[in-house]
């Protein structure tokens, strides 16, 4: 089995971030996004892997190649953002006829992969959500298969989300139905779209079932990706790397402190993700995700998301305040 990972969009809803630094690899409890998908594709059995780059596309290839070096690793460049159905058009003649595993790059969720990869069944992710219009929604039959899907409707049948986890079975009809989709222009919401394509499948006799996903970390903005960076460092603890400086600092776990860090005077956590070589003197961190080799004096920072190489400097205070008085230091 071949797996298949979009990573070409430009990930806009989490600038200024990604104007310098791929959606994929914004870092989250101590990984990153794209590497907690490879991470567990792979210990469940997949080695080869195809990835879709397009926006900085260049770093996500050397990231990958950096770190591992031992899977087959292909890179397809999608140019033109026409959508998934064209992204995944554009792996033809590398997946061939194998069996694939198609799982969106900004698409971290919990299941049993074994259950799936062992299944005689294509199979689709789903999770029951309150409002299904933003997203592919899929109607089960009263034998539990996936008789329609469709791409964001606005009167959905079913509160079934497709969450963008897909094993394709037989990817010779998959690609003939994206080929149709594509040569006939049918679009969905301006985008050749991976939903119609397997409505194509369904509609032809494929066999699809759904399997549930125990939970779906959503990473499309700062306010969610913040939540899912505390959420999975209170699943796996964190770690704090041994090559680091420590000098009158607390730590409140979980936290995540990457190698080559110098701390001092400070208290970090809990849920925090610090990236390599930053400097954090004087400072109090929590909630937050914080880039490689970036410095923080003498700042507060809660629910904040830093970037990579940056400078952040607050201000430090002498104060001599009697009896009866307020003030607010804040702006």
């Amino acid at each position: 089995m071949k797996a298949i990972i979009p990573v070409a969009g430009a990930g806009t809803k989490l600038r200024p971030h990604t104007y310098t630094q791929p959606k994929a690899l914004i870092p989250l409890a101590g990984k990153t996004i794209l590497s907690i998908n490879v991470d567990q594709l792979h210990e469940a059995g997949i080695n080869e892997f195809v990835f879709i780059v397009g926006y900085l596309g260049e770093k996500i290839q050397d990231y990958i190649k950096a770190k591992y070096p031992e899977l087959i690793c292909h890179f397809i460049f999608q140019n033109e953002r026409k959508g998934t159905a064209h992204a995944v058009e554009l792996t033809k003649k590398i997946v061939g006829e194998d069996e694939l595993f198609i799982a969106l790059g900004d698409t971290i969720c919990e299941y049993d992969i074994n259950a799936v990869f062992s299944s005689e069944w294509s199979m689709l992710g789903v999770k029951k959500v309150d409002d299904p219009r933003n997203f592919g929604v899929a109607q089960v039959d009263e034998k539990g298969f996936i008789s329609n899907v469709v791409e964001k409707p606005a009167i959905p049948k079913s509160n079934m989300a497709l969450v963008g986890l897909y094993k394709i079975k037989n990817s010779k009809i998959l690609f003939k139905c994206l080929e149709n989709i594509i040569a006939n222009d049918i679009k969905s919401h301006n985008e050749f779209n991976l939903t119609d394509a397997l409505e194509c499948m369904i509609t032809g006799g494929e066999k699809f079932k759904p399997f549930k996903v125990e939970n779906w970390f959503d990473c499309g903005k700062k306010e969610t990706l913040l939540q899912s960076n505390s959420i999975l460092l209170e699943k796996f603890g964190g770690a704090i790397a041994e090559s680091n400086q420590f000098e009158n600092t607390i730590f409140i776990p979980p936290v995540s402190i990457a190698e080559g860090c110098d701390i001092k005077n400070s208290i970090i956590g809990p849920h925090v993700a610090m990236g390599e070589n930053t400097i954090v003197h004087s400072s109090i961190v929590k909630a937050s995700i914080i880039g490689s080799f970036s410095k923080l004096y003498d700042v507060v920072l809660d629910d904040s998301l830093i970037g990579n190489d940056t400078e952040i400097r607050g201000e430090t205070r002498s104060l001599n305040i009697g009896d009866n008085t307020e003030i607010d230091l804040g702006s």
